[in-house]
């Protein structure tokens, strides 16, 4: 759960106020900035809207309604053509 909250929240403690996630999903997308804006549209709550983790990933996650932490990101080593 640590690792978890230090991704969305940074910090190791998950915030008492949210509810804890019973799994998590990454979904990886070609404009994480487009997915988010969609997400949001369609009425869900992003935890974080997107943003570049140290590892280069670009992330924007939520908390669904069924206890699911889901992100949609892009993973630049994914798609390096070398």
């Amino acid at each position: 759960m640590a690792a978890a909250a230090q991704a969305c929240f940074g910090t190791d403690e998950w915030p008492r106020d949210v509810p804890v996630p019973q799994a998590s999903i990454e979904f990886e997308v070609p404009d994480v900035a487009e997915a988010a804006e969609e997400l949001k549209s369609k009425g869900y709550r992003l935890i974080h809207d997107a943003r570049t983790e140290p590892w280069m990933q670009v992330t924007a996650r939520l908390l669904s309604p069924e206890g699911l932490l889901v992100a949609v990101c892009y993973t630049p080593a994914f798609h390096d053509a070398s």
